[in-house]
């Protein structure tokens, strides 16, 4: 268990490490947790919890359709966070064991012996022939790179690819999009991801890993 206290420390902290469960106050400094709520959810698939002030039928509403998971009114009891905690975990639990990726068909894995981007651009395809199945942000990501292997690909192109409001996105969260992308093809594939990061610039495919188009 870490606390953190601020939005952007947390955007930092997730670049570097994951977490399977967030309990996010949606009075933090700075950006607030609805608004961090809406762009986790667009990244990534950890469990989000919101504890909040605004006991509201249309704040629970708002907070629940920008992605979160279980949305908690303060004065909140202990015994209760825990056990929705508990709750959660149990049913993330039981999600991943129901979508354990499965290999792609002989028949892909003879046509594929590079990373490629399938069902347009939906499924990773690793050399290996197994896949994984992307959100709307690693897609736009991916695709951005995949269309311009063995180059750089600066950070604000990809940024307008995995965002539609750009003007509003700290980059921290791109690192964090790119670590847990990472980590999830790890998982999945038993490979790891052709990426390289660019120091100042943005990110590059790396290119005698991938198919030819």
């Amino acid at each position: 268990v870490r606390g953190i206290d601020s939005v952007e420390a947390l955007y930092r902290e997730l670049a570097v490490d994951r977490c399977d469960i967030l309990v996010l106050d949606v009075g933090l400094p700075g950006e607030d947790g609805l608004s961090a709520t809406g762009h986790l959810r667009r990244m990534d698939g950890m469990g989000i919890v919101l504890v909040t002030g605004r006991s509201g039928t249309a704040d629970m509403a708002h907070g629940l359709s920008l992605g979160a998971d279980i949305y908690l009114p303060k004065p909140l009891e202990l015994p209760v966070l825990v056990a929705a905690l508990h709750s959660l975990h149990r049913r993330m639990s039981q999600s991943v064991a129901a979508n354990v990726p499965a290999p792609v068909p002989a028949a892909a894995m003879e046509a594929s012996p590079a990373w490629s981007l399938r069902s347009d651009g939906w499924d990773l395809l690793a050399p290996n022939g197994r896949a994984l199945t992307l959100t709307v942000a690693e897609r736009g990501f991916l695709r951005e790179l995949f269309a311009a292997p063995g180059e750089a690909v600066d950070r604000e192109r990809l940024i307008a690819a995995v965002t539609d409001q750009p003007w509003d996105f700290d980059p921290h969260r791109l690192e964090v999009l790119v670590h847990r992308l990472r980590a999830r093809v790890r998982n999945a594939t038993d490979a790891m991801l052709p990426v390289r990061a660019l120091r100042g610039m943005g990110y590059m495919l790396v290119s005698d890993q991938v198919a030819a188009a």
